[in-house]
């Protein structure tokens, strides 16, 4: 799939003109009092620069170009990173590492498991893995949580939407995992 960074950042920016709350995974996030935080597949890094303004310490990745030139020009003293997250080594570990924004089903099909695992292997001890994804593209939430398992993560809180509507089912989940 190819992006157009700009114009993909365009329509959040629409949305925030227009006085809707373009905030709501950072707020989450935000929420869990991190003081770092992995934003793992950051677009044009809406989340990471939002989280960055309240005084976290934030690293994005993308492997899209187009997404992390517009990242880089919104915010250039974020450390942005191009890298495929199912590979990704960046030699260190963060409060929360976080996937908003169907990151999972952006993945080639198969390799789910080894994104997970990619993450994951940036969650500090006692750290979180925060992601929210829609449920009807063939990704599960079973499958989820038994790559999270996998990779030494654990269940802690799942929602219907990122402002922690109760999750009772649905075409959408934002769920929490914590490394014990």
């Amino acid at each position: 799939m190819v992006w157009n960074g700009d114009a993909y950042q365009a329509r959040f920016d629409d949305i925030a003109a227009e006085g809707g709350d373009v905030h709501g995974e950072a707020a989450l996030v935000r929420s869990l009092g991190p003081g770092s935080v992995l934003d793992a597949g950051c677009g044009t890094g809406r989340v990471a620069i939002e989280l960055a303004r309240h005084g976290i310490d934030v690293v994005g990745v993308d492997l899209d170009a187009s997404m992390l030139a517009t990242a880089r020009r919104l915010a250039p003293g974020v450390a942005w990173h191009r890298s495929d997250l199912a590979g990704l080594d960046l030699g260190s570990s963060f409060d929360v590492v976080v996937m908003a924004g169907n990151v999972p089903l952006f993945t080639p099909p198969g390799t789910e498991a080894a994104l997970v695992a990619g993450v994951a292997a940036h969650v500090r001890p006692e750290g979180r893995l925060v992601a929210g994804f829609s449920l009807d593209r063939g990704y599960t939430l079973d499958d989820y949580d038994a790559h999270c398992s996998a990779a030494g993560l654990a269940p802690e809180a799942r929602y219907a939407t990122w402002s922690r509507d109760p999750y009772s089912g649905g075409a959408y989940a934002v769920s929490v995992h914590r490394r014990p």
